[in-house]
């Protein structure tokens, strides 16, 4: 219901600010624009976004078939088993879903946004064969996506490449502050959920779990910035995720050779999979990203961070950080939009600047919250989404104000 209100209210707003520029402020190009965005997005939507998936989807798809066959999943689920049937009560010990979720966690934790999106899709569908209401997502399926998208990253390889295109000093120098700035929206997207599941978070297991995971980012962030220069860290990054991603699937095929599976046969069995999931999601696309691509071009966005600005200035306090808010209101609903602010403060007030640098964190912090829904519940047809997105909104608020401190602490 509740992506159901925003979709409506991205249009209406949009068609509000629309007639009062026209009417008062002469502007006549202002529903041109809208219609020209409702086509490019509706057209960005099917060919940038929903074939070319198709590509990447049959490649991962394939090796996680291999990786199934070959013992891998089942392997990770006894692995997190325990810790998961907590967190995710309804699916059992040894399901698919668990090792295929865990595959997904892992890629979004390196950066490896390529090979998460298919393992997620596919962790989805597996949620999808336990939920009882094909229409309505489930408890898993919801504290799935909320983790997902709140975007827990140690590796955020694409960011430090932009900054050092920008002639920043010391591109990874964002490196730690966008590690803590994602783990609290990880946190805080974890208890919002366990709340509303009535999860107990005190259990000894999520607690030993939670602790080991806090433990291994904290000694990450050490070696990084005891080890290595900062300089090299970026390449230590950038090696390392390329590693990673080329070598998870020549440890699948290694795998299933172990096994003595036909790894050809088992890849096109998987890759085949890819071309109706894509084509599902479409409708789910071009319906949000319409509506995000009108609501951007009427101007709201920018209105939301002067309307901040305004109040924030009543205040004696710092107001620096208002003139990069706007890509905090826009990342949950386009991170091309996002990203092409980042990229415009970092070319205008510099990369190392104290806007360029927390331009960088929040890029880096929140996610297309609108995106991942339109794309993981449309691959399943969900239609009730019920409250994954306001529990998706708030672990991205957590992220933005923990981002906003965090980069006051580091860089203001």
């Amino acid at each position: 219901m509740a992506l159901n209100y925003i979709w409506i209210a991205f249009f209406v707003i949009s068609f509000i600010i629309g007639l009062v520029k026209l009417v008062f402020f002469g502007d006549t190009e202002i529903f041109k624009l809208m219609v020209d965005g409702t086509f490019d997005s509706t057209k960005s939507a099917v060919m940038d976004i929903a074939l070319p998936l198709v590509g990447i989807m049959a490649f991962y798809l394939g090796m996680l078939k291999i990786a199934e066959k070959a013992g891998a999943i089942n392997f990770l689920s006894r692995i997190v088993g325990p810790f998961f049937s907590r967190l995710f009560p309804e699916v059992p010990k040894d399901h698919p879903a668990v090792g295929q979720m865990m595959m997904n966690y892992a890629a979004n934790l390196l950066g490896l946004d390529n090979a998460a999106t298919p393992f997620g899709l596919k962790a989805m569908d597996g949620l999808q064969g336990l939920n009882k209401d094909k229409d309505t997502a489930s408890n898993s399926q919801i504290m799935f996506m909320v983790l997902h998208a709140s975007g827990l990253t140690l590796l955020p390889v694409a960011i430090i490449a932009q900054r050092a295109i920008y002639h920043s000093k010391d591109p990874s120098d964002i490196f730690i502050p966008c590690i803590i700035a994602t783990y609290v929206a990880t946190l805080a997207g974890l208890i919002v959920v366990a709340i509303k599941q009535r999860i107990n978070l005190f259990d000894k297991v999520i607690l030993t779990w939670l602790g080991g995971i806090t433990i291994f980012i904290g000694a990450v962030v050490w070696y990084f910035t005891a080890y290595l220069t900062k300089s090299q860290i970026s390449d230590v990054s950038k090696i390392f995720s390329n590693l990673v991603l080329f070598g998870l699937p020549v440890l699948f095929i290694l795998g299933g050779i172990r096994k003595r599976i036909n790894v050809f046969e088992a890849f096109i069995e998987g890759a085949k999979e890819s071309f109706d999931i894509s084509v599902k999601i479409i409708p789910y696309l071009v319906a949000l990203l319409a509506a995000v691509s009108i609501f951007r071009i009427s101007g709201a966005v920018g209105y939301l961070g002067d309307g901040f600005k305004w109040v924030f200035g009543h205040f004696n306090i710092d107001t620096r950080f208002t003139d990069v808010l706007p890509i905090a209101f826009l990342r949950p609903l386009s991170g091309s939009g996002a990203r092409a602010m980042m990229l415009d403060n970092l070319k205008n007030f510099g990369a190392d600047s104290f806007i360029g640098h927390l331009s960088s964190v929040l890029y880096g912090t929140a996610d297309t919250t609108f995106y991942i829904v339109a794309l993981y519940f449309g691959s399943v047809g969900v239609k009730k989404t019920r409250y994954a997105v306001p529990a998706m909104l708030i672990a991205d608020f957590f992220g933005i104000i923990t981002a906003i401190l965090i980069s006051y602490l580091f860089f203001g």
